[in-house]
C-alpha cells in the first residue's frame, strides 16, 4: 500500500518560512511525479506545486510562485514544500499526493490526477 506522511506544518508568522516534507513508502516514488495541495476550510483542495518525477520540472499556482519551491529527494523519497514569506491567505492544511500515471515533463494540477494522498498537515500564518 501507498503511504504518503506530511510534516512540518505548524504556526508562523506572516513573513516567515516553514518547510513541509512528506514522506512515501509503498510506491516507485521517484517513477512519479509529486505535488502539494491545500485547502482552507469550506474551500476546494487546490494544487499549489507540482514537481516531475526526476525533480527537473515544476509548477506553481501563481499565487506563491516567488515565495514557494518544491524539491524531492529520490533516494529519501521524500517531497518538501520550502514556504518563503509566508501570508496569511497561505493558512491551510497542506496535502502532498502522487501522480496518478507516469509522465514525461508534465505535471499535472487538478485533484483528479492524482491518486495516493497523505492525511495533510495544516499551517497557519498569523498576521
Amino acid at each position: 500500500q501507498v503511504h504518503l506522511v506530511e510534516s512540518g506544518g505548524g504556526l508562523v508568522q506572516a513573513g516567515g518560512s516553514l518547510r513541509l516534507s512528506c514522506v512515501a513508502s509503498g510506491l516507485a516514488f521517484s517513477n512519479y511525479g509529486m505535488g502539494w495541495f491545500r485547502q482552507a476550510p469550506g474551500k476546494e483542495r487546490d494544487f499549489v506545486a507540482g514537481v516531475s518525477w526526476g525533480g527537473g520540472s515544476t509548477n506553481y499556482t501563481d499565487s506563491v510562485k516567488g515565495r514557494f519551491t518544491i524539491s524531492r529527494d529520490n533516494a529519501k523519497k521524500t517531497v518538501y514544500l520550502q514556504m518563503n514569506t509566508v501570508k496569511p491567505e497561505d493558512t491551510a492544511v497542506y496535502y502532498c499526493a502522487t501522480d496518478s500515471r507516469w509522465r514525461r515533463g508534465v505535471i499535472p494540477t487538478t485533484r483528479a490526477q492524482y491518486n495516493f494522498w497523505g492525511q495533510g498537515t495544516p499551517v497557519t500564518v498569523s498576521s
